[in-house]
């Protein structure tokens, strides 16, 4: 009688069902790995930036010198942006055409905060944000030096005005300065700077101002050595008008001025100058300086007693307009008018009737050059704005660059 092996069926079902394990295994998700671990589920190891960034001016640094041209490098890496900003705004800077390294155009602000970010990427494709912060040094006013201008901004003034900056602490380093100034015009005029101190500096076209002529003045300063450890304190800009032509010629020797405009006489006025040789008025181009409706003089102020046979002190010297410093004036003369047209017996001013020196005055501009011939004294540089009695080579000589 035939018997059937206890394990026979068992080990059927045993095959069946190593056969029925290995289908399903081939369409699981997971398949285990001779090392255990699990081939599908295994993410891929992310990639880390492996270049580097740096700047000449360490993370958090304080006191940072105001002239710090701030540099940024990567190394294995290319900057795609870099963005330097503080209380003024973002710093301008430029980013090297291999995007190796950008580098600040601009300066910095005293007693301020910088912060630095920007984007890289690195030789491996894995890109990097980054961000650095600083603080600049601290300056007193007597560390930093204010540009001032004249004409001020929004003026109209006349052909023969220079632009002038003046400064309130001197100036020592004057070529790192001057290449922060700027004069535009429109329609552009060739000029030059001459520096007439430590504290001043004049602009003037090589000749007189078109009529009408937009001019733009810039003082980029701010954070600029000016020497001796001064900085300049900020940067500024203003804008002026020139008005119409108008030039006032005065013969010293035919006693009359002739009023100019747009190259006419528009009017003839008698006058009458300095008494020679003891008071004898400058010749050369002079500018109207300032402009006062009265104005008070004293022979003290040009070396002569009041007191004195020569001396005087008037009260309220009506339209009174400044050509010097020394103390020559346009002015109203109504105790000379006999002499005006046939002699000279002033004390240096050109004195004219109130009537035409209410009407100078009031068709007159700070700027106007004053044009006088006829004497052997010779108006000076510096005495006003003497600007034009140097010829343009000469006076571009006084360029610090």
């Amino acid at each position: 009688m035939f018997r059937a092996s206890a394990r026979g069926p068992v080990a059927g079902l045993a095959v069946v069902a190593t056969a029925a394990l290995v289908l399903s295994g081939c369409s699981a998700s997971k398949v285990l790995k001779s090392d255990g671990g699990s081939s599908s589920d295994a993410s891929p190891v992310a990639k880390t930036f492996e270049g580097s960034i740096s700047m000449n001016v360490r993370r958090g640094a304080t006191g940072v010198k105001v002239d710090q041209h701030v540099k940024v490098k990567a190394s294995g890496a290319q900057l795609q942006s870099v963005n330097l900003k503080g209380p003024g705004g973002t710093v301008p800077g430029t980013l090297a055409t291999d995007s190796s390294h950008w580098k600040a155009t601009g300066l910095l602000r005293p007693a301020s905060k910088y912060v630095v970010t920007g984007v890289a990427v690195g030789d491996n494709g894995v890109r990097k944000q980054f961000k650095r912060s600083f603080r600049t040094q601290k300056l007193t006013l007597d560390q930093q030096t204010y540009p001032s201008f004249s004409p001020v901004a929004g003026a109209t003034v006349g052909i023969a005005m220079p632009v002038i900056v003046r400064f309130d602490v001197p100036v020592t380093d004057k070529a790192g300065i001057q290449k922060h100034l700027e004069v535009t015009s429109q329609p552009a005029q060739a000029g030059s700077w001459h520096w007439i101190s430590d504290n001043e500096v004049h602009w003037r076209p090589k000749k007189f101002w078109k009529a009408g002529t937009k001019v733009t003045v810039k003082a980029d300063i701010g954070g600029v050595p000016a020497g001796n450890g001064i900085y300049g304190q900020l940067d500024r800009q203003e804008t002026f008008t020139i008005g119409r032509a108008q030039v006032l010629k005065v013969d010293t020797r035919s006693d009359e001025m002739h009023v100019v405009r747009d190259g006419k006489t528009i009017r003839t006025i008698p006058v009458t100058t300095g008494k020679q040789p003891e008071y004898t008025t400058r010749s050369g181009i002079k500018v109207i300086v300032e402009k006062d409706r009265r104005h008070d003089m004293n022979s003290e102020t040009i070396g002569i007693d009041p007191n004195s046979a020569d001396g005087y002190n008037l009260k309220g010297v009506e339209y009174a307009m400044r050509l010097t410093y020394s103390g020559e004036f346009l002015h109203a003369a109504p105790w000379s008018v006999a002499s005006q047209g046939h002699a000279n017996v002033s004390h240096g001013c050109t004195g004219m009737s109130t009537a035409n020196a209410g009407w100078l005055y009031n068709n007159s501009l700070i700027g106007d050059p004053v044009i006088y011939t006829g004497t052997n004294r010779q108006m000076t540089l510096t005495n006003g704005l003497g600007d034009w009695n140097e010829s343009f080579a000469e006076y571009a000589k006084g360029s610090a660059l």
